[in-house]
């Protein structure tokens, strides 16, 4: 097989390029005070459903030996907020830029107002 042969996989090595043939770009990284304030946001999410864990198994623990639990208003609460920051955290997560950063603020101000308004009443 001479040097300007296709080989027999059909692929020229000296032939002109394809835009099959070049490797794709690299994806863009975010900016680094974007991917950290990605990553708290992602760790204050999973603080919040570790909070909604305890409330649900506080509550059915209280329950089960009749002292009292949280309530179901805390349960809900919890629930809604819970849903609310893994919503918000994943939109963080594929996103870029603008939309990254307000989607990470509105998990710390979900966090926030749950804490306010559950833990420190």
């Amino acid at each position: 097989m001479s040097a300007h042969e296709p080989d027999s996989y059909g692929y020229d090595s000296y032939g002109p390029a394809t835009p099959g043939d070049l490797p794709a770009p690299a994806p863009r990284r975010s900016p680094l005070v974007v991917r950290a304030i990605r990553a708290l946001s992602g760790a204050v999410a999973a603080g919040v459903v570790m909070l909604l864990l305890v409330v649900i198994v506080s509550g059915y623990i209280g329950g089960g030996k009749g002292v009292p639990g949280p309530g179901t208003v805390s349960v809900t609460a919890h629930v809604a907020a819970a849903v609310v920051v893994i919503a918000a955290q994943r939109i963080a997560d594929r996103r870029e830029g603008v939309v990254a950063v307000t989607s990470s603020v509105a998990v710390f101000a979900a966090a926030a107002l749950l804490l306010f308004t559950q833990w420190w009443d």
